[in-house]
């Protein structure tokens, strides 16, 4: 945990006095914090059903993610990262069982399956370090249970390196997508909302890149909660 949240420098303000960098600057400004973007978030979402209602303004979310600047000491106590897996769900808030709030932390060269949303929506923010974004053209075929299967590779629609702070959306409409930290020797960690959770609750489709096909996994989940999402 210490390697991924490194200290702060210090700093001096006025004579003979030191502080923390970031106390100094909470102190001298105020700061949008995580705390108050789920509170706004939660505010917006209220009883609905998420970004697909329409009374929900999915620009108005990706604009409150973009109002808040990541500061490890709000996310610290959501962060946990088991290096066997290629990243780790952390579980920040379900709210009213439409929609999660979630920390992802990505080990270093590691990354997502190419995968679908299930018909529902994601905000990703970038807390820390970098993130690779390959979107690509949703396959025209059935869905598996219906025993349709392509065999054409998937094409792609747009590739781009996130950086911190930086935010991106992403649903079915758009297309599918395949999330990974580019690093060799650093963590990622991204803040993800998805609305309605549709991945926690009935599951979600991976694909294979060289065919297309897809393999429905049942129930992401994340850790602290049983309710998860598909990165």
């Amino acid at each position: 945990m210490s390697s991924i949240l490194p200290s702060s420098p210090t700093i001096q303000i006025g004579r003979g006095f030191s502080s923390n960098y970031f106390d100094a600057r909470l102190r001298l400004t105020s700061r949008y914090d995580l705390d108050e973007l789920v509170r706004d978030i939660k505010a917006h979402l209220g009883e609905s059903g998420g970004i697909s209602s329409t009374d929900v303004n999915e620009k108005y979310l990706i604009s409150l993610a973009q109002k808040y600047a990541s500061q490890p000491s709000d996310w610290a106590k959501y962060f946990y990262n088991d290096t066997s897996k290629n990243y780790t769900r952390n579980a920040i808030e379900n709210i009213n069982q439409k929609a999660n709030i979630l920390l992802l932390v990505w080990n270093p060269r590691k990354g997502s399956p190419i995968h679908d949303h299930a018909n529902a929506h994601c905000i990703m923010k970038i807390l820390a370090g970098e993130l690779e974004e390959t979107v690509y053209h949703m396959p025209d075929q059935d869905m598996p249970d219906q025993g349709a299967e392509t065999k054409s590779p998937l094409e792609i629609k747009s590739q781009k390196v996130y950086r911190s702070n930086e935010v991106t959306y992403i649903s079915d409409d758009i297309g599918l997508h395949r999330v990974r930290n580019p690093s060799s020797n650093k963590v990622a960690v991204s803040l993800h909302l998805y609305t309605p959770p549709n991945a926690a609750d009935y599951g979600f489709n991976i694909f294979d890149e060289s065919t297309g096909k897809a393999s429905f996994v049942p129930q992401a989940r994340s850790v602290g909660h049983p309710e998860g999402g598909a990165e």
